[in-house]
């Protein structure tokens, strides 16, 4: 195994587009879990933890941009209030160590179902920076991922950025494992509401062989709102359409049988997340229209 260790983001596209089997590692939280237990045995390893820029955020006006280094605690810590939704999934990753390490770029790469990051980013509409010496491409969150533990991006790209759309409204995210820490999800599932669009967003994540939103669902709750005149009026959502959303995101899922749960209770726990989290952050949107209409 050869281990390219370019000095530059200019550097590390040209070795991947010289060996495009090379497996790039930041934060190593995945890759080298992989190689430990011979899993994989890549003929090249890309180390970019000298291309600094990689661990760079910024906040635009519409938009955060995440480098693809950017740990989770770096998110938990600076960028609650503009990726809460994301925050709220960071805290479930790992250990400490682990979210000082890993970040959303090696989550996405690794593309795997049961990634924490993937139903916050659904949720929240990113957008994937992919880069070549090519050139520089905008893949939609919704379309990155094609299969288990696949992605879009050519063998010659990096994910060099992340851009996630600021919050406008609540958001959550909730997540079942066989314990409260150090555990991978048997199931999770995040929502975003979006009072500028006056939309609600999903993502499920490891109840499907890739992540997914609930389009189903969404629709079917964007035209309740709607039609209920909810946004403006912020009466609670009635219990017949908080049921049916759970039940057309339980449908949405796509299950298997495995080590750490059964097809069956992971469609039934997604739906209680959906119900629960729905509840959670209505009950957000709502305080804060009150909260508004009183200063006003």
């Amino acid at each position: 195994m050869d281990f390219l260790r370019p000095a530059s983001w200019e550097e590390a596209l040209a070795a991947k587009a010289a060996h495009p089997t090379a497996v790039p590692i930041a934060g190593g939280t995945d890759v080298m879990v992989e190689i430990n237990f011979d899993h994989r045995r890549p003929e090249y390893l890309l180390d970019l933890n000298r291309v600094g820029e990689l661990a760079a955020w910024e906040v635009g006006q519409d938009t955060v941009r995440l480098g693809a280094s950017v740990p989770y605690s770096a998110i938990m810590e600076h960028l609650r209030a503009e990726l809460p939704g994301l925050a709220l999934a960071s805290h479930t990753v790992a250990s400490p160590q682990i979210r000082n390490r890993g970040g959303v770029g090696g989550n996405l790469g690794t593309a795997s179902p049961a990634g924490d990051a993937h139903p916050a980013l659904l949720a929240a509409g990113a957008e994937v920076e992919a880069v070549s010496v090519r050139g520089t491409r905008m893949i939609p969150v919704d379309a990155f991922y094609t299969g288990v533990k696949r992605n879009a991006l050519a063998p010659d790209e990096l994910i060099r950025a992340v851009h996630v759309k600021k919050a406008d409204g609540p958001q959550q995210y909730s997540k079942v494992g066989t314990r409260n820490a150090m555990v991978i999800a048997v199931c999770a599932f995040g929502i975003a509401l979006h009072p500028e669009t006056r939309t609600v967003r999903t993502g499920i994540g490891s109840a499907a062989p890739t992540p997914v939103r609930a389009k189903e669902a969404e629709e079917f709750l964007n035209a309740a709102l709607e039609e209920g005149g909810f946004w403006e009026n912020g009466r609670i959502i009635t219990p017949s359409v908080a049921k049916r959303f759970a039940q057309l995101v339980a449908g949405a899922c796509n299950p298997i049988d495995d080590v750490r749960g059964t097809a069956a209770y992971r469609r039934h726990a997604v739906g209680i997340m959906a119900r629960r989290t729905l509840g959670w952050t209505w009950e957000q949107y709502r305080g804060t229209r009150r909260t508004l209409e009183g200063a006003a």
